[in-house]
């Protein structure tokens, strides 16, 4: 049994003593929200496809074991390579209890859909962190010539899939994932508008363009897919994860730490490393790697004429949601007032209130948006986290508090950084695992 089933069997918590400043360099994992839809996308083909640089983290075990489920072969080949190999799938219907687990295991949809033409589909599970509509995915394959039936699971038939214009009435990033996964063996023409563009989108796009797809326009909001008979199989290097690079930047910055990022994409950071500069952080980007000096001062900077500035997550190229959390944990440590505004998620910011517990100055203003005013000095707590982002913001709360933090759930934090507490102890920290 691995390492993350024998976790997920047990409650576990982190125990943090702060105030230590963190040194050395991490190596970026990779991107959680790229290897889901990508092992998804192997049951497209018949032949073996090898998978480098795969995080081993939660969601990508039961991914795997989700995929094994449908009759797929999968077994890890070293620390973060796995082989997939699905020649026969024996079944359209996903497995209800591993469903649960991941909102990702509604992307095996699509390449179900291709391969048998039908897909049997529990709701899906994942963070709760607001509703997070499934209308998108359903839209599309409706164009592209599925039933759909919506009762106690998903019932998706098709003939046959056919290429058309899709316009999704939202620019979901899994709803954009279903759909081109369906498109690329769908024969004729399909158009995506109003399609995500996320870095794990683009990573998608190109694993598929590896194993044959034809598929244009990659890393803008609308994709032409011309539709091909078979994929073959190959070996892809998923991209490494940016959300996990502004992590480490975040707990550099607030430690006081001297850490060094490596395996990084730079264009993936677009849109982070200025958003992070509106709270006083500094780094060095090479071709690589992202360093953080040490011993910063961090001051929010004001938006012309003094007045507070507002920090906003969107679709991509805007900053992202899932870094949101860890802006609120950053800016409590910084001197200046800012609002941090959540557009996509309603219930991502309710974790506040565990900051607050901790001395920051915090005030949630709606489900969508907080002011906060910094410094404040943090004291440990006892804590529980809901969801993977608030867990690690948490993390890099306690990493500069005073005294010793206890967060619970630690699980939900292993479903999206790999080994986070090895990594943490390796710069210097506190950080034990019980």
């Amino acid at each position: 049994m691995s390492t993350t089933a024998v976790r997920e069997a047990t409650t576990q918590s982190f125990v943090i003593e702060g105030g230590r400043p963190l040194s050395g360099s991490v190596r970026a994992a990779g991107n959680k929200n790229g290897a889901l839809p990508i092992l998804a996308a192997c049951l497209l083909t018949g032949e073996p496809v090898t998978l480098t640089n795969l995080p081993r983290i939660r969601d990508v075990e039961t991914m795997m074991a989700l995929l094994h489920s449908l009759g797929a072969e999968v077994e890890w080949t070293s620390a973060n390579e796995a082989r997939i190999h699905a020649a026969d799938l024996t079944t359209h219907e996903i497995d209800e209890l591993l469903a649960e687990r991941i909102r990702a295991s509604f992307l095996l949809a699509g390449p179900l859909l291709a391969r048998l033409g039908r897909a049997s589909v529990p709701p899906p599970g994942g963070d709760v962190i607001g509703r997070r509509r499934l209308d998108p995915h359903l839209h599309a394959f409706e164009r592209l010539g599925v039933e759909v039936s919506v009762g106690e699971r998903y019932e998706l038939r098709c003939e046959r899939l056919e290429g058309a214009a899709v316009f999704l009435d939202e620019a979901s990033v899994m709803g954009t994932e279903n759909a081109l996964m369906a498109a690329v063996l769908a024969p004729g023409a399909t158009t995506l508008t109003n399609a995500a563009c996320e870095p794990h989108v683009q990573d998608l796009c190109r694993f598929l363009v590896s194993l044959g797809a034809d598929i244009k326009e990659i890393g803008s909001n609308t994709i032409h897919i011309n539709g091909v008979p078979q994929l073959s199989g190959g070996t892809y290097r998923v991209r490494p994860e940016h959300i996990e690079v502004g992590s480490f930047i975040g707990l550099a910055a607030v430690t006081g730490g001297d850490i060094t990022i490596e395996e990084v994409e730079p264009e993936d950071l677009v849109s982070i490393l200025p958003s992070f500069e509106r709270l006083g952080v500094r780094v060095e980007v090479n071709a690589t790697s992202v360093r953080v000096p040490p011993n910063q001062t961090l001051v929010i900077r004001d938006d012309v004429g003094g007045q507070i500035p507002k920090l906003e997550d969107g679709p991509w190229p805007a900053f992202p949601a899932d870094l949101t959390s860890i802006a609120v944990a950053l800016a409590t440590q910084a001197e200046g007032t800012i609002l941090i505004f959540e557009k996509m998620f309603e219930n991502r910011l309710f974790f506040v209130d565990k900051l607050v517990s901790m001395g920051a100055r915090i005030i949630l203003c709606d489900p969508h948006r907080v002011i906060v005013n910094g410094p404040a000095q943090l004291f440990g707590q006892r804590m529980s986290t809901p969801d993977i982002r608030a867990g690690m913001a948490l993390l890099i709360a306690s990493l500069c508090a005073e005294g010793t933090s206890t967060i619970g759930n630690a699980n939900e934090i292993d479903r999206g950084y790999e080994r986070i507490d090895e990594r943490l102890r390796a710069l210097g920290a506190s950080i034990e695992r019980v």
